[in-house]
């Protein structure tokens, strides 16, 4: 079977692992593109950007770990 282009919130909450308010918020506050479809304005977010988002996360994450890692080198040898 294909996968599924276009994914619910509760989907992505669920690759996440995180509720569904905290998707919202992180749609909302543009972090991760979505959409709105149909009458009722049901959010969406395509597959793709979903892994452009998590390959971003682990960049943020391992460039702020260097950065902690050098302030801690920094203070030691102070």
């Amino acid at each position: 079977m294909a996968e599924k282009r276009f994914l619910t919130l509760a989907d992505v909450g669920e690759v996440l692992n995180i509720s569904s308010s905290q998707t919202y918020a992180i749609v909302r506050s543009g972090e991760l593109p979505a959409i709105q479809v149909g009458g009722r304005g049901q959010w969406r977010v395509e597959a793709s950007k979903l892994e452009e988002y998590i390959s971003d996360a682990y960049e943020r994450t391992a460039a702020s770990i260097k950065e902690l890692s050098s302030q801690v080198g920094e203070e030691i040898g102070s």
